[in-house]
């Protein structure tokens, strides 16, 4: 019974969460929408809405279809991993697992973050999101090695660039 309790426990900590993939939780909750009860019982037509629906995506959400298979110029397509588990009315963070596994760059893609400097409290962002401000502003911090120099920077060129 420990046994079970244990291994539910590790389950339920490493599901995938929107946040670590989330362009493919919303393309994939996106196009679930767009689908009727008669296309969600054939994965051949799943495949065939799902190309269409790539045709009519921009940004990362084409990329995504691009790593998938839903477009033409896709070198590879692994379409059946949605499909079927679409068909099976599996969850978008199951799908989403599943599709990691296959291509791990999936999950990878990351919808840009609009910051909002003169309301965000800047210990609260990711080092990632401080070095994109930091790029975006065109500043180099050669220096910085923790969090706390990338704050310092970014709260000494910020009047510079806010007005």
């Amino acid at each position: 019974m420990k046994i079970y309790f244990l291994l539910f426990c590790v389950v339920a900590v490493s599901a995938l969460k929107r946040e670590d993939c989330d362009v493919c939780f919303n393309v994939l909750d996106t196009f679930r929408a767009t689908l009727t009860k008669d296309q969600l019982k054939s994965t051949a037509k799943i495949e065939h809405v799902f190309r269409q629906y790539c045709n009519g995506t921009k940004g990362k959400d084409n990329r995504f279809c691009y790593f998938v298979g839903g477009l033409k110029e896709s070198a590879t397509s692994v379409l059946g991993e949605l499909s079927k588990p679409l068909s099976w009315s599996l969850p978008t963070h199951k799908i989403c697992e599943k599709l990691k596994k296959k291509d791990s760059q999936l999950c990878d893609l990351r919808y840009e973050k609009i910051i909002d400097l003169k309301s965000v409290y800047l210990k609260n962002l990711k080092v990632r999101d401080l070095k994109k401000i930091l790029s975006d502003w065109d500043e180099d911090c050669e220096d910085c090695l923790e969090k706390g120099d990338f704050i310092r920077k970014i709260e000494d060129v910020k009047p510079k660039h806010l007005k």
